[in-house]
């Protein structure tokens, strides 16, 4: 511990200020010289979380901004309905467009109950321009911005990204907008992408191939969202192909979300018994007990992971039963509807590496929150 008249290290303070919010290292700035210094440095802004509401006042901008080029890893939270903190966030990924060289890894997160489907154009074309800048960006999560995005997007990616690992367009949009050619382009521009995130309808069977092919590097997770219209319409995709990726990537792991706008016919022609499906979330408005059947009897080596928001029936309690005595690598099981004590008793007697779960006996106020297991 430094004695009274004794200045701490640099690398010292550094570490301290590390855990500072932005407003908190801008009052650390104005201390003393050696503070100033020390919240500059560069280590201590590698991995950012910041938000677009309280901490971003006028008066913090300038410290910001000319420590962005030192940002290796953001998280950028923002609420879309509000003008002041969207434009926030666009000011912010405009001028890191500037200066962003070294980042490494951006996420979006939208906040905030009321969202705004028909805009954020102004968020998306920063975005694009971050995405031209960064030519050593390898992740990508745009998963929770509720606006469209498009072609113009990925190919940006693709044009910009060459070394891109990971990319999350698996967002909840009313509309589908990004095409299947699209998603060759980004395949065919970016070999070292083993993470990737889309609505049904932007897969294709020329993806998969691609996915399959021998000179490719492993692929590891293919998260696919089933919500909108053109999901529902999209034909399913041949076992053979899925069967080629498997066999390619032995460690794939398939995330599908299925959402209430899906008709009974859609949902069972989404689900194919070849799909390697390690995390399956039914929202669904018509037949659940179908799926969790289904699930129960062709995804027995892979599920481990569950989420289901449904009536509560006996018929869907019997078909959990069922699923518990047969997925027993399950990890994670969320039920949100009352389910019966016998339900609750198969999975913790049959599936041993059970981490948590939410399986409620009686109606409790929500949130309801998932149970931990010692």
């Amino acid at each position: 511990m430094a004695r009274p008249g004794e200045e701490l290290p640099q690398e010292v303070l550094a570490l301290i200020f590390r855990h500072l919010s932005l407003k908190d290292r801008a009052a650390a700035a104005q201390v003393c010289r050696a503070w100033a210094e020390a919240v500059t440095c560069s280590s201590i802004w590698h991995h950012m979380n910041i938000s677009c509401d309280g901490e971003m006042e006028s008066t913090l901008l300038p410290s910001l901004f000319s420590c962005l080029h030192h940002i290796r890893h953001l998280q950028l939270g923002f609420e879309p309905s509000s003008e002041r903190s969207r434009a926030a966030a666009t000011e912010l990924l405009t001028v890191l467009a500037d200066r962003a060289c070294g980042l490494r890894s951006l996420r979006l997160e939208c906040h905030g109950e009321k969202r705004l489907f028909d805009a954020g154009r102004d968020v998306l074309s920063a975005v694009h321009a971050v995405c031209g800048a960064a030519r050593e960006l390898r992740h990508l999560d745009l998963r929770s911005l509720p606006f469209t995005l498009d072609d113009g997007l990925v190919l940006q990616v693709a044009r910009g990204c060459p070394r891109l690992h990971s990319l999350f367009l698996d967002n909840h949009t009313l509309v589908g907008s990004v095409g299947p050619q699209s998603v060759l382009e980004l395949l065919d521009a970016c070999p070292h992408l083993y993470a990737l995130g889309l609505h049904l309808a932007s897969l294709s069977r020329t993806a998969l191939e691609m996915l399959a092919a021998p000179d490719r590097a492993p692929f590891r997770l293919l998260a696919v969202r089933c919500a909108c219209p053109e999901d529902a319409r999209a034909s399913p995709l041949p076992d053979e192909v899925w069967a080629a990726v498997r066999q390619r990537n032995p460690g794939l792991a398939v995330e599908l979300e299925l959402e209430p706008a899906l008709p009974v016919e859609s949902v069972m022609r989404i689900l194919q018994p070849t799909v390697p499906v390690a995390a399956l979330r039914l929202n669904l408005s018509g037949d659940s007990v179908g799926p969790v059947r289904f699930a129960a009897r062709h995804y027995a080596d892979t599920l481990r992971q569950l989420e289901v928001r449904a009536a509560a029936s006996a018929t869907l309690d019997a078909a959990l039963e069922e699923l518990a005595a047969c997925c027993v690598g399950l990890r994670d099981v969320h039920c949100f509807c009352v389910v019966s004590p016998s339900v609750l008793n198969a999975f913790r007697t049959h599936c041993p590496h059970l981490h948590s779960y939410t399986l409620k006996l009686q109606r409790e106020p929500h949130p309801w929150r998932p149970t931990l297991v010692a």
